[in-house]
């Protein structure tokens, strides 16, 4: 099992350019196989949540394969509405195979997705929402089955803004004859890219990034040329980690509305940061004060930022308060940090930190992708060595994050 190395103590300089949106490139994989023609997803992540998607394309029959950083994807060899146990099982994003199969076959059989130990996650909203359209549904020994030959088009109300939920909405209802409603849907910026993919591909889908989105069937779909959005979470993710370690950094291909909620956070804590375009610039001091964070769906304060701000909490002066109120098993790296010195309590979704003054390096190991970034940004500001294990779970969702980090100045290194 492949770790990190890193030697504590290193300021963060330079310039660092983000790559795009892992959370918005895996629902338009999905996507693709809504036409039989060529789909191109240009500078697509090379990181193991797309390589596991693309081994899930291959096992039903569709072609997919990187030209250069470009994803191609051709699913005119579809051959199967049942996706394998045996390459979900690792992918929360694999239930998005769940709407592309029945618009495009009227039928889907997929086993409950895998994926990051965080929370329990349910697809009941994906299940319920499905069935309110007369889709007929069977669960039964950790496999869902689905029948939407008599799909219709209509309205279906989320009880919470589901971004999983919103986009399988999306994706299933391109083809439904009439109007679809989704109300009290997912605001997220990934959102808003599937949708200008799809019309990309002769959709017609509207409200993406408001409460309420509106599908209105079409025939057929065409191929496309697309390039997704940033990440906005890695983006957040090096802003964090050029304040925690005091640092001085250009991030470049980065939309700062889309993470207008950590700028403000930041800007707020000695931080200087001013936006040009896509570049952020921020310069940090050692000088950091304790904060209070409440996660919530967007425009709120991203779940996906919680861990990497709690590990700055540690070595702010004062005492921070975050509280998680999207996935209830978000702080199982707590205990990590906790072995490097941090004074960290947990009360149920609340975690009470008191800075120290410093952290220590020491074996730790990530539990999962946004908790192990965190262990990391510990990693970069602790004094001595730091091993991180689990180095897959970062993986997942950051390309080529240490060689990111070491173009900043970081001492860090994989073993």
């Amino acid at each position: 099992m492949e770790k990190y190395q890193i030697k504590g103590g290193r300021r963060l300089s330079g310039k660092v350019e983000i790559s795009c949106a892992k959370n918005a490139v895996l629902p338009l994989m999905a996507g693709a196989l809504l036409t039989n023609e060529e789909v191109l997803i240009k500078n697509c992540p090379k990181i193991v949540d797309v390589y596991s998607m693309i081994k899930i394309l291959r096992c039903i029959g569709v072609d997919a394969e990187f030209i250069g950083n470009d994803l191609r994807i051709c699913a005119d060899g579809l051959n199967s509405e049942v996706v394998p146990f045996s390459v979900a099982k690792e992918l929360r994003s694999s239930v998005f195979m769940l709407g592309v199969l029945l618009a495009k076959n009227k039928r889907a059989e997929i086993p409950y997705p895998g994926g990051c130990e965080i929370g329990l996650r349910p697809i009941d909203m994906h299940v319920a929402s499905l069935k309110s359209l007369g889709v007929v549904i069977e669960e039964d020994g950790g496999k869902i089955t689905c029948d939407a030959s008599n799909m219709k088009s209509g309205v279906v109300y989320l009880d919470f803004p589901s971004v999983g939920a919103t986009e399988n909405l999306m994706l299933a209802s391109v083809f439904t004859k009439g109007e679809t409603i989704i109300k009290n849907c997912a605001k997220e910026p990934e959102i808003v890219d599937l949708m200008n993919f799809l019309n990309g591909m002769g959709a017609k889908v509207s409200g993406a990034g408001t409460d309420t989105i509106k599908i209105d069937g079409v025939k057929r779909l065409h191929g496309t040329i697309y390039k997704p959005i940033p990440d906005r979470i890695e983006a957040g993710t090096f802003i964090i980690a050029t304040a925690i370690t005091g640092g001085e950094v250009e991030i470049f291909n980065v939309n700062p509305e889309n993470i207008s909620s950590l700028i403000h956070k930041l800007c707020n804590n000695t931080c200087k940061i001013s936006l040009n375009n896509d570049i952020i610039y921020i310069k940090c001091g050692k000088s950091r004060k304790s904060f209070t964070i409440d996660t919530n769906p967007y425009p709120g304060f991203p779940t996906d930022l919680q861990a990497q701000m709690t590990a700055l909490a540690t070595v702010c002066k004062g005492t921070s308060v975050i509280t998680e109120n999207v996935f209830e098993m978000r702080f199982k790296f707590a205990k990590e940090l906790i072995k490097m010195g941090a004074d960290i309590k947990l009360y149920g979704r609340t975690a009470i930190i008191k800075g120290v003054r410093k952290l220590f390096g020491t074996t730790i190991t990530a539990p999962d992708l946004r908790g192990g970034a965190a262990l990391v940004l510990g990693g970069l500001v602790a004094e001595g060595t730091t091993i991180v294990n689990g180095v897959r779970h970062i993986e997942r969702g950051y390309d080529g994050f240490e060689n990111k980090l070491l173009a900043l100045g970081a001492d860090i290194k994989k073993i």
